[in-house]
């Protein structure tokens, strides 16, 4: 798209128009990712309308008002309105209740015509009370709504503002990355000098750290294309067989160097219809972070099988396992299970996010189960498929 066709936000701090290349605003200076959380945080709790009463009576308080009118209008008598009070309790003893009207009536102290008129003024009393009570609760309605409205459209665009933040900070990580991991190779490899051991060692601590950087950019860069809806899947046959032997190649290294049992239970000559690219990574995601919450001497197991047209991949592990009240959040962005003053396992909390958002654009869903202590089972399936495409 074009750099002046794109719609241009708002900044969340002072309201001025903002690009969405921009990562502090120009008017105010605000660092546009953190105005955008904060204010974003605000947005999410619309406050309820407060309707202040009127004077109106409420409906329902006109109906025992009845033996009150008619003492207030001269009609009755406070001891006559006593006497048929209690005249009205010993006939509802008897089992045969009367009404207070009624028992007015009977006593003699009202005939029935001025009974009927008082009633019909309390009839038209509730109706207008109705009308009324029906006109306040439509207007809170409308304006709650458009509080909703206007607080959801508000959320889209500070989502897309945090989008954009990320993705213009990872892409300029990018390139001094790139120098970085090219002049590290350089000294790893020898070209420009000889290292000792200890300086190779040093090197190598590097290049790996460099790696998880150089993984975490990329995560960024894919959550926030993701947030931006522009997410694209290529739908293709894919053999299992040899997703899976891409997939081990990536994460084998990290299996060994973890002091990890790792078992496949593969069934052999499957295949599904997916973007072969990017359930390669979920797996790979997947398989990181059973290596990742596994303490060493542990086992993890990769497994494929076919059921009922669709094509299951498990990954277990024997790790620290997750607490059942956070089996949900785990898919929220940024969300870590560790406490961020005693984390040890690194990362930014987003590859199950992004693992999330891919199964949901290939229809399926990732089935967790866990316990602490006891490791953790996770599952997704995919639509099976023959190997020139034909549903099997």
């Amino acid at each position: 798209m074009d750099t002046d066709q794109r719609p241009l936000l708002k900044c969340p701090r002072c309201g001025g128009t903002i690009s969405p290349d921009d990562q502090t605003c120009p008017h105010c200076g605000v660092n546009l990712g953190v105005a955008a959380v904060l204010a974003e945080r605000l947005v999410s709790l619309v406050p309820p309308v407060h309707v202040p009463p009127g004077d109106a009576v409420a409906p329902e308080t006109l109906v025992p008002r009845l033996g009150e009118r008619l003492v207030s209008a001269g009609l009755i008598t406070p001891r006559q309105l006593d006497e048929a009070l209690d005249y009205q309790r010993k006939r509802a003893e008897e089992g045969s209740p009367i009404c207070l009207g009624q028992a007015l009536v009977v006593l003699g102290y009202l005939d029935r015509d001025t009974l009927d008129r008082v009633v019909t003024e309390i009839i038209l009393q509730l109706q207008s009370a109705l009308y009324q009570a029906n006109a306040r609760l439509e207007q809170e309605v409308a304006e709650r709504t458009k509080q909703l409205q206007d607080a959801l459209l508000r959320l889209s665009e500070l989502q897309r503002l945090k989008a954009n933040f990320v993705a213009n900070v990872s892409h300029e990580l990018r390139t001094p990355l790139t120098h970085l991991v090219g002049y590290l190779d350089l000294m790893a490899d020898g070209t420009v000098g000889d290292l000792n051991a200890a300086q190779k060692r040093a090197v190598d601590v590097m290049q790996r750290a460099a790696q998880r950087l150089s993984r975490l950019i990329e995560d960024l860069i894919s959550f926030a294309l993701l947030s931006k809806g522009t997410l694209s899947i290529e739908m293709d046959v894919v053999l299992v067989d040899d997703l899976i032997a891409e997939v081990m190649e990536t994460i084998q290294s990290s299996i060994k160097v973890k002091g990890l049992t790792f078992r496949q239970e593969i069934q052999p000559g499957l295949y599904v219809f997916a973007d072969r690219q990017k359930i390669g990574w979920v797996l790979h995601q997947l398989l990181d972070n059973a290596v990742k919450f596994t303490p060493e001497g542990g086992e993890i197991v990769l497994r494929a099988w076919k059921a009922r047209a669709k094509v299951y991949f498990a990954v277990e592990d024997t790790g620290i396992g997750i607490p059942k009240e956070r089996l949900q959040v785990i898919f929220e962005p940024f969300v870590q299970l560790e406490d961020s003053a005693t984390r040890q396992y690194g990362g930014a909390g987003l590859g199950l996010a992004l693992v999330k958002q891919v199964l949901d654009a290939h229809d399926t869903e990732l089935e967790i189960e866990s316990e602490p202590g006891m490791g953790t089972k996770v599952r997704f399936a995919l639509l099976q498929t023959g190997r020139s495409g034909e549903a099997s």
